[in-house]
């Protein structure tokens, strides 16, 4: 299906924004959203919040993507109790995403008589294996101990702060304190809503990776529609003060694109074909842990030799796969990069960040561990 064949299929009111990579160019995951239902407005707000998200996941179902997926949900519906966190897992189940392939990013305020709560519900999604962002950070009344409590994956500017970084030396130190804080907790820090380049490119060198908004693309963009990315000459930086061997691997995850272990060649390749900034598949258990990795060059070269689609394509793609390299993700960003060199045939291969229990994270590419410590 083209990208104009799949934005005409679309439920209404779906919208999706690409997350880019800043560090690779790549679109590493969609956020989408789905409009309001135009029931009375006396319906729950709670449950019309998990009903958005739910439908935001069933249109980016249909429109086949496999990267990973952000949704936004209120820091008010979190708190309203596990009924409608299980009602948020069962549609996201039903709409065919695993829990590690989506980001579930707070917004809103976080009220002190709601934070046992709040926090309680952010416990019980991480233990469930989805990815935790907060959001609003800078403007938001997020305690900073809830940085610490919450254990997010991702921090997400607020937009009207990030885009007045650039021009605002004040705001800029606000930032780039953020910025830090977040590397130091080892958590990602997304910025949304950049117009223009500018911007990006001066958040880009207080350390942001993660970016959205307008000057990256048009409103109608769909999943496999092209990003643009500004791109400006690369200058020496000063190293960015850290603790004991220097960044850690998780400061340099992005998030994996995964499928079931017993997942054919082609729907391996469907995934490869639709997103041609995807270096890897993670195959993985029905637990989140890694069994396979299937790199995306040597699978192509696979295929595409003589009868190679006929031979495989049907078969289970982890014929075609290695095993995973697995690194935790506390682990400093040198070891990482020496582990990665243990292996001369796989030298330049995606590693696999896992959590404490062996769940997929999502994945380092060595080439950004090799442009980090050679700075």
């Amino acid at each position: 299906m083209s990208a104009v064949d799949a934005l005409d299929a679309l439920p209404a009111r779906a919208v999706f924004h690409p997350v880019v990579d800043l560090g690779t160019g790549a679109v590493v995951a969609v956020e989408a959203h789905a409009g309001p239902s135009g029931a009375p407005a006396r319906i729950d707000p709670a449950a019309e919040d998990v009903r958005r998200a739910v439908e935001a996941a069933r249109a980016a179902h249909a429109l086949g993507t496999r990267l990973p997926l952000q949704l936004s949900l209120r820091a008010e519906t979190l708190a309203s109790g596990d009924d409608l966190l299980h009602e948020l897992h069962g549609g996201l189940g039903e709409a065919g995403r695993r829990p590690q392939e989506v980001i579930l990013c707070v917004t809103g305020g976080f009220p002190p008589a709601r934070r046992p709560p709040l926090t309680a519900a952010l416990a019980a999604l991480r233990h469930a294996g989805y990815l935790v962002g907060l959001a609003g950070l800078g403007s938001a009344h997020a305690p900073l101990d809830l940085l610490v409590d919450g254990a997010p994956y991702l921090l997400r500017l607020d937009p009207e702060l990030a885009r007045a970084a650039h021009a605002e030396p004040r705001r800029s130190a606000l930032v780039a304190s953020l910025v830090e804080l977040a590397h130091r907790l080892e958590t990602h820090v997304q910025a949304p809503g950049m117009t223009g380049r500018e911007q990006i490119l001066h958040l880009r060198e207080a350390g942001v990776r993660l970016v959205q908004g307008p000057a990256l693309a048009p409103r109608e963009w769909v999943p496999g529609m092209p990003v643009s990315i500004p791109v400006a000459a690369e200058r020496p930086k000063p190293a960015r003060p850290g603790p004991g061997l220097g960044p850690r691997v998780s400061e340099f995850t992005i998030p994996a694109v995964t499928l079931p272990h017993t997942a054919t060649a082609d729907e391996v390749l469907t995934v490869l074909n639709a997103e041609a900034g995807v270096t890897s598949v993670i195959l993985v258990d029905d637990r989140q842990r890694p069994l396979c990795t299937v790199d995306r060059t040597r699978f192509l070269l696979q295929l595409s030799g003589a009868y190679g689609h006929a031979l495989h394509a049907r078969r289970p793609a982890a014929r075609l796969a290695d095993p995973p390299r697995p690194v935790p993700r506390t682990v400093p960003a040198i070891a990482a990069l020496r582990a990665a060199g243990a292996e001369d045939d796989r030298v330049y291969d995606d590693l696999v960040v896992v959590d404490e229990v062996g769940r997929c994270l999502g994945i380092v590419r060595v080439a950004d561990l090799i442009r980090a410590m050679s700075r």
